[in-house]
This record gives C-alpha cells, sequence and structure tokens, in this order.
C-alpha cells in the first residue's frame, strides 16, 4: 500500500477530472490525478505524427467572448492567462455542403438570421421564429443552471417555459413545426454531428443547447486541445496536486460499508483518499472499477438501459499543398450527399462500412488555418470525421492483438473511402498526401479507455439528458463522476461536470467553487486576419517555415 493519503483520487485526465483536480486544489485539497496514457487530456489531448500535430477530440469551442461563459469559466479556473484561441471565419464558421447546395453559417444571432432569410426568403418569418426559439431555450438552459434558493428553483418553470413546452420533442419534430424546405432544415441541423444524434433521435434542448453554445462564433485553442490540456495541468499542479501518467486503475476500493476509499493501481498498489472522482463513463466506473455487487439494483437497471453514443473514424491526414486557391479557410466543412440527414445516419452506422466510394456524412477542418501559429508555410493538416457504430469493427474487438493483417486492410479501405470525401472538397488532395493515418473505434478504446470507444458519452436521447442523466454525486458514498456523461458533454460541458463535481465535493453551488480572478485575461485573435496576430505568431510561422525548408 501507499502510504501517501490523499483528499481526493480523479480517475482520468479528461477536462472534466482536470477541471475537478483544479477546483479542488483551489479550496485546499490535495489531488491525484490518475491517467492511463502516457499523456493527460482524454478525448482533449494533442499528439504528434513525424512533427505534425493533431487532436482528436477538440474542433471548437463556443462562448469565448468577453463576458461570456467558457471565457468566464477558463478565467476562474485561473487558466486564461495560458492559454490563446484564434476565433474562426466569422463570416462561415460552419460551411454546410449538402448535395450540390452550398451554405455558410455566420456568427451572430442576427447575422445568421440575415443569412437564412436572405437564402430562403419564402421562410422568412418562420426563420426568425425557430432561430430565436433555439437561443432562447439555450438560454433558460444555462439560466437553470444556476438556481440556489428555494424561491429561485419554484419559480424555475416560468422562468424556463420554453424548456419544459418543447422538452420532451425530437428536434425533427420541433424543426418540423417551424419550418419545411428541406435544405432549410438540414442546414439548421447541421450541428447534429456535434452530439451524434439523427433529427428524428435527438431531443431538441440538447440540439437547442449546441447550436446555443456556437450562436456567436466558433474559435480553436492554439496548439490543439493539448492547449488547454497544458494549461489545465500546470494549474493543478500550482496548486499542489500531482498528475500520475501511465497508470491505470484497476479498480475502486470499497471498505466493510460499501463507501469509497480509494483506488488500486497497475501492481495491485492501493492509494487510499477521502474522496474518488471518475472521469471514465458510468459502465467503466460502476461495472468495471466498483463492481455490480456494490450496486443498487436502480443503479443496475439504469445501466442496463444506458446505450453510448456513436465512434468515429478519424483520419489525420497532412498534405504538402497551396490552399490559396482552394477556398478553403479556418471555418468547419460538413458534407452530407443530399438533405436526408436521418437516412446518413442509419447509412453510416451499419456494419459494413468499406463498401462504397465515399460516406455519406463528413466532418473536416484544416487546424493550420484555425491555429495560423502552427503553420510551416508548406504543409496543412485536416482531420477528417465521420460517425460509425462500433460494430463495424467486431471482428477485430475481440483480439488481444488486433492489428492483424486483416485489421490493416480494413483500415485501408475505410481511408480511401474519405479521402475520397476530402477530394470531393479538395481536388488534387490525394496527390499531395505527406501523412494519412486512421483512428478507429479500437483506437479511440485504447487510448481513451472509452465504452465501445464512444465519442460523447451516454447517447443525447432524453433518457439520458436533463435530470434523467447520470449525477455528479454517485449513490456510493465518496464517489463522484465527473465527463460527457454527466452534466453535459463536448469541451466546455464536461469542464462544466467538472467544475460541477468539485461543488457536489463541497457542498456548495457550482458558482461559488471558483473565486473570481481579475488578473486572468483570454487572449483571443481572428485565424483569418493576420493584423490581430502578436509578434509570436508570425515568429512561430516565420520559425517553422524556415525547419520545413530545411
Amino acid at each position: 500500500m501507499i502510504e501517501e493519503q490523499y483528499d481526493a483520487i480523479v480517475i482520468g485526465s479528461g477536462v472534466g477530472g482536470l477541471a475537478t483536480a483544479i477546483a479542488l486544489g483551489e479550496n485546499g485539497y490535495k489531488v491525484l490525478v490518475v491517467e492511463q496514457h502516457e499523456v493527460p487530456g482524454g478525448w482533449s489531448h494533442s499528439f504528434t505524427l513525424e512533427g505534425q500535430r493533431f487532436s482528436p477530440g477538440v474542433h471548437y469551442v463556443g462562448q469565448l467572448g468577453e463576458g461570456q461563459t467558457a471565457n468566464e469559466m477558463y478565467s476562474k479556473l485561473g487558466i486564461a492567462n495560458d492559454i490563446v484561441f484564434f476565433r474562426m471565419n466569422p463570416n462561415g464558421f460552419e460551411h454546410c455542403h449538402v448535395g450540390n447546395e452550398k451554405f455558410d453559417i455566420p456568427e451572430g444571432l442576427e447575422n445568421m438570421i440575415a443569412a437564412f432569410q436572405k437564402r430562403f426568403p419564402e421562410e422568412k418569418k418562420n426563420i426568425d421564429k425557430y432561430l430565436r426559439l433555439v437561443n432562447t431555450v439555450s438560454y433558460q438552459l444555462q439560466l437553470m443552471t444556476t438556481f440556489k434558493t428555494f424561491f429561485e428553483k419554484i419559480t424555475a418553470p416560468f422562468k424556463t417555459k420554453y424548456v419544459g413546452k418543447f422538452g420532451l420533442f425530437s428536434l425533427k419534430r420541433v424543426i418540423g413545426w417551424h419550418v419545411k424546405d428541406p435544405y432549410l432544415k438540414a442546414f439548421l441541423n447541421i450541428q447534429c454531428g456535434d452530439h451524434g444524434l439523427p433529427p428524428s433521435r435527438a431531443a431538441f434542448p440538447v440540439h437547442s443547447a449546441v447550436m446555443g453554445h456556437y450562436m456567436n462564433g466558433g474559435y480553436y485553442p492554439h496548439g490543439g486541445g493539448g492547449g488547454i490540456v497544458k494549461g489545465m495541468t500546470n494549474a493543478v499542479k500550482r496548486h499542489g496536486g500531482k498528475i500520475l501518467l501511465n497508470t491505470s486503475v484497476n479498480k475502486i476500493v470499497m471498505n466493510d460499508r460499501n463507501e469509497a476509499v480509494g483506488v488500486q493501481i497497475d501492481g495491485g498498489e492501493v492509494i487510499k483518499a477521502n474522496c474518488i472522482v471518475s472521469n471514465t463513463d458510468p459502465h467503466k466506473t460502476y461495472k468495471e472499477l466498483v463492481g455490480e455487487k456494490y450496486l443498487s439494483k436502480k443503479l443496475l437497471k439504469k445501466l442496463g438501459n444506458t446505450k453510448y453514443s456513436v465512434t468515429s473514424f478519424i483520419l489525420f491526414l497532412t498534405l504538402k499543398i497551396d490552399l490559396t486557391d482552394k477556398n478553403i479557410d479556418s471555418g468547419n466543412y460538413w458534407m452530407m450527399k443530399n438533405e436526408d440527414i436521418d437516412q446518413h445516419y442509419s447509412e453510416l452506422i451499419k456494419e459494413d462500412v468499406t463498401k462504397g466510394e465515399s460516406f455519406p456524412g463528413v466532418f473536416l477542418s484544416c487546424t493550420t488555418l484555425k491555429d495560423p501559429a502552427s503553420y510551416n508555410g508548406v504543409h496543412h493538416n485536416f482531420e477528417v470525421v465521420t460517425y460509425v457504430d462500433y460494430n463495424c469493427v467486431k471482428d477485430f474487438s475481440h483480439l488481444k492483438d488486433y492489428k492483424t493483417e486483416a485489421y490493416l486492410a480494413f483500415k485501408e479501405k475505410v481511408k480511401n473511402k474519405l479521402l475520397n470525401n476530402v477530394e470531393e472538397l479538395i481536388p488534387g488532395a490525394k496527390d499531395c498526401i505527406e501523412i494519412a493515418e486512421l483512428g478507429t473505434p479500437l483506437t479511440n478504446e485504447y487510448y481513451i479507455n472509452s465504452t465501445d470507444g464512444n465519442v460523447y458519452g451516454t447517447e443525447k436521447t432524453l433518457r439520458n439528458v436533463g435530470p434523467l442523466s447520470f449525477k455528479n454525486k454517485s449513490e456510493i458514498k465518496n464517489l463522484y463522476l465527473a465527463g460527457a456523461s454527466t452534466l453535459s458533454h463536448g469541451v466546455s460541458g464536461a469542464t462544466s461536470s467538472g467544475i460541477n463535481a468539485a461543488a457536489n465535493i463541497l457542498n456548495v453551488h457550482a458558482s461559488e467553487v471558483l473565486s473570481t480572478k481579475n488578473d486572468q485575461v483570454l487572449r483571443v485573435y481572428d485565424a483569418e486576419d493576420s493584423s490581430t496576430w502578436p509578434e509570436w505568431v508570425h515568429t512561430k510561422r516565420a520559425t517553422k517555415a524556415k525547419r520545413a525548408e530545411a
């Protein structure tokens, strides 16, 4: 047994777990973070291939303008001074390619309404009504988290009436009540990829929360997701916390009163703590680390009914190419073969993903345009994502060493399909490939340790959101959960869940966990406007260009 005693042990170093560690550290807790991977960050980590940086899970963050929620959250965490964001193309931070139709979604509610109305003048009033409803529902969802007093809570139904009115309906149903044009629906629903469900199964409030989060534009962190993680790990250490890498937790140690009292790590060592926070998903936490014998029938039933989100293929691609005349910018590109998004999801989750020439739905972004400080003047990096069902890798998932010749051949077929999608957007891309490495659901499972390689934690249907989601405070004394399966998903959602977990441990409201830090100022520059860049960005680009030439 390791004799050192901790106030809290956090299992997993995703942004949810790191946020909990920072919050508890600021409140005087001695915290240990245990991470099975060689680098911290979970889905938010960055890595390099042949000197090129990629980030598998961070593609953009919203609400980073001055006074907005994510900006304030990073300031309160004490990491705003340590991270830099670049504002993506404000005139089109989302580029929608649906069949032969294209539409660019600009930042700002009024700009968004005007752009949609210009493209679809026959639905002018419907567009205004629908987008304002989405914005209102998103605002009311955020408002719900601020209620503290008894009076605020009993009056909540009046202050959040639109959440109540539309909360039990699917996105497809609500949008169908408001707009009729199928392409307008497709463009408005394009961000379904940010929660992984088609309109027919997505909860309208969840989609509203996603759209609301990005309503004021998208931002990309310098250094990719790893830039955020570095700021967070430094904050953990500043508060005296410790991060243990390359170390798996084998089980959560329980005492004879069914209380969590520590963790057992590789080699059998036991580390004791007053509380345990699990930043891995509920099945990993409860069934694998705690054990079914310690769980109530109610929790076991909930776990049995829980489904996890889609998993993914991610192509990490480096092209030696000049994009000047390719009409590619810092915005995201969503490509759908036609306007029927529900059909695409049905096709994407079919088992045989090797058939066909390309995928029906793909997300693509160029990180060297989003993060201009990373560009070396020669190579552009892309992340190309499509969602699939875990069953597509069932022939390999049971193998101890799944990297067989058959698996490599399978990867090659999938990679070529994704490259065909890229070629549609960037003609000639195949002739410029420097790096093309494919991550599969098994890659996700190995590096992230998520059930079936899931991307967003639990599936974000009505069964797994709001009051029916997994709580930060578990039924087991001293055990808490953080991450995408609790309060919310995504970078900001998972971070908020970590702060909320700390609030449960400290027995205070989430707004009271962290102090206001007036010395923290988030630096944000325009990815598209080099005149806004500080000198160090130009210096980095020049240095990288010299190395590339050598």
